[in-house]
Parts: C-alpha cells; sequence; structure tokens
C-alpha cells in the first residue's frame, strides 16, 4: 500500500489516504455495504488504470473511492463514499483531490463521475462548488432516481 495523502481533518484526527489493491476488496466491501446498504460495488474490477483509494481517520477505516479510466481522455469515479460518523469533515473531498490528482499526473484532460442527486446530494453540492459542470441528466430505474453526469477539465 502507497500513502498518497496525508492531512489533519478538522476534529484534529489524522487523515490517510492510501492507494490499496484488490487484495483490499473485503475491506471495500464492508465499507461499501456500511455506507451504500448494497452489495455491489462496481460491475467489474478489471479495469485499465483502476485506482481504489482508502481513506483512514486515526487508523480506521473511513470512506473510499474507485475510479478507472474511462477513454483516452477521461478518467471516470464510479464510486465512493464516507461513513455517516465521518461525515462533513472534508474526507469526500481529500479524495476528490487525490484522485484528480492522480488523474491529471496520469496524462487525463477530464474527470466525471456519476451521482443520483436526491440519494446522495452531498456530492452533487461538493461537485458544483468543485466546479464541475452538469453534462447530462438521465432517469435510473434501477435506482428510481435521477442520476446527474458531472465532469471538470483538469
Amino acid at each position: 500500500m502507497t500513502e498518497v495523502y496525508r492531512t489533519t481533518v478538522p476534529t484534529d484526527a489524522v487523515l490517510s489516504i492510501e492507494e490499496v489493491g484488490l487484495d483490499q476488496l473485503e475491506l471495500i466491501r464492508e465499507l461499501n455495504l456500511r455506507i451504500f446498504e448494497e452489495e455491489r460495488v462496481i460491475n467489474t474490477f478489471d479495469r485499465e488504470d483502476l485506482l481504489i483509494l482508502l481513506a483512514r481517520v486515526n487508523g480506521v477505516p473511513a470512506g473510499f473511492k474507485i475510479g478507472y479510466r474511462e477513454n483516452g481522455r477521461t478518467f471516470y469515479s464510479a464510486k465512493g463514499g464516507v461513513l455517516p460518523e465521518y461525515r462533513r469533515q472534508g474526507i469526500a473531498r481529500q479524495l476528490l483531490y487525490v484522485m484528480m490528482d492522480w488523474a491529471r499526473q496520469k496524462g487525463y484532460k477530464r474527470f466525471a463521475y456519476d451521482t443520483f442527486p436526491n440519494r446522495h446530494p452531498g456530492m452533487t453540492v461538493l461537485g458544483l462548488i468543485e466546479g464541475f459542470r452538469v453534462t447530462r441528466a438521465d432517469y435510473n430505474t434501477y435506482y428510481r432516481d435521477y442520476r446527474l453526469r458531472l465532469e471538470k477539465d483538469l
């Protein structure tokens, strides 16, 4: 595991964000189940430039973010979240920054993610505050919610 970012969150706890491999998939699945109350993380982990980030607060797993190459120009953040007890401390924002920096260093020109504003309003607000633009909106019948596509040039 390679630590890629370290800072102090507002509660004076130490936040570390690490790039982890598929050997940590069980931990990611546990976090996913607690955060989203669903078993599926992403459809497949067989992706080019797969990046899995794990956030820890004082060494305790608090959140994750997974992304991969969508095409030669765009890096796609497929899923990520923070446990409820660690929200509103800037952890999701730091995960986003680390992933965007990583994608920029790999030569990607655009960063994108989809979100469901009625299920996860915080990710919509975060994206808009961080300068993302809504590039698509549609209705997802599985989640029975509107899905927004947010994109930003890197």
